[in-house]
């Protein structure tokens, strides 16, 4: 029996749907939209406003602000592949228990170890005596940056040396690393930053670390959630996406139980349990979606949506994708803020001109919304580089 058939045509009109970046698919919530593509990347703080603002029915940062800092109904989460990222708070659980958990504990023992080699006498009980009076000190001060924790509490203020003794041999405040362990492990959290959305020099508050949930069971939520909105997608696109072993893969698929298509070049691709049929063809869209964004980052293989020409404009020497101008489900060329505020953009290739009418729209409404911030992608890539120029 033959396999149902995904054409590259119905791969991108469920980019369309289920990323919401149709007109008439945009989220109502902010948490809509971290759940439309599982999760947000939030290592460049402006990433998640712009992705967000991107799958938004309307709203602008103040929007985003109320739901990562009041209702605290989007939250980052230090997770796959130990990048950072922002989830809804009913998925973080299960983010928190399928891959932060362990990312906690090798982080604990990574800095244990330092504590170790540096020959201070500084142990585990040490560095719990640093962990508690840093909460201490958020209970009686509020949110705080780490410039401010460090001032309360002395030991904060600790250095340690790092590869003692070999030629590159570095002395390190501690304070950093103890921040993210807490953080790690759910008992602070990123609050409002110093300055504008765009800045990554967040407070911290104390909170309760995330309920306790099997990591097999919540990996099998995550993969659930994944292939419904990255599929047609392979076991190999997922390990690369949480950066789980490929035995956590194959179980967390396993106990999915996705159904298999084909892909028009041959080859065999996972959907979710029922999700074989054709995908109705959205109306057309356009997006201006920033670096790393979700949409650009779903896959190992971006090859249906990008023309394997135009990726070394769009991407940097690690692999992480620049901002991106869309088409109908296709990446068809790149953007970027010049230091005026003004959005400028290059098409590869010739899309054709409705399509340039609807980016331009995309570019003013971007614009628009941006308003007087400033937005520069901490990961430049070689177009972005070129249209500030």
């Amino acid at each position: 029996m033959s396999l149902p058939l995904v054409t590259t045509a119905e791969r991108r009109h469920r980019l369309g749907r289920r990323h919401r970046l149709a007109p008439s698919a945009r989220a109502a919530t902010v948490a809509e939209t971290a759940d439309s593509v599982v999760a947000l990347h939030a290592t460049d703080a402006a990433t998640v406003f712009l992705s967000a603002r991107a799958r938004l029915a309307e709203g602008g940062p103040d929007t985003i602000e109320r739901a990562l800092y009041e209702d605290v109904s989007l939250v980052r989460l230090l997770s796959m592949r130990n990048t950072l990222f922002a989830v809804s708070a009913e998925l973080a659980p299960h983010v928190d228990a399928s891959t932060a958990r362990a990312i906690a504990a090798k982080e604990r023992r990574t800095l244990l170890k330092h504590l170790d080699e540096d020959g201070q006498g500084l142990d585990a009980a040490w560095l719990a005596g640093a962990e508690a009076a840093a909460l201490d000190a958020l209970d009686a001060h509020g949110p705080s940056t780490g410039s401010r924790l460090s001032a309360a509490v002395p030991a904060l203020r600790q250095k340690i040396t790092i590869s003692r003794g070999k030629k590159y041999e570095t002395e390190q405040g501690v304070a950093t690393r103890v921040i993210r362990l807490l953080a790690a492990d759910g008992r602070i959290r990123r609050d409002r930053p110093r300055g504008s959305w765009t800045s990554s020099q967040y407070r911290w508050v104390h909170t309760e670390p995330w309920p306790a949930l099997p990591a097999a069971e919540a990996r099998t939520e995550i993969a659930r959630r994944w292939l419904r909105a990255y599929g047609p997608a392979t076991e190999a696109d997922l390990k690369w996406w949480t950066g789980w072993t490929l035995t956590d893969v194959r179980k967390a698929l396993a106990a999915v139980g996705p159904d298999q298509v084909r892909l028009e070049d041959g080859a065999t691709a996972l959907v979710s349990p029922g999700d074989t049929g054709p995908e109705p063809a959205p109306e057309p869209w356009a997006a201006l979606l920033p670096g790393l964004d979700p949409t650009g980052m779903g896959w190992a293989d971006r090859g249906f949506h990008l023309d394997p020409a135009h990726r070394s404009a769009l991407f940097d020497y690690a692999g992480n994708i620049g901002p991106t101008v869309w088409w109908n489900g296709e990446i068809v060329g790149g953007w970027a803020q010049r230091s005026g505020g003004e959005i400028v953009w290059r098409l590869l290739g010739s899309p054709g001109r409705a399509a340039e009418q609807a980016i331009t729209a995309e570019a003013a409404r971007l614009a628009a919304w941006v308003g007087e911030a400033r937005i520069t992608p901490r990961f430049r890539t070689p177009l972005e580089r070129e249209l500030v120029a």
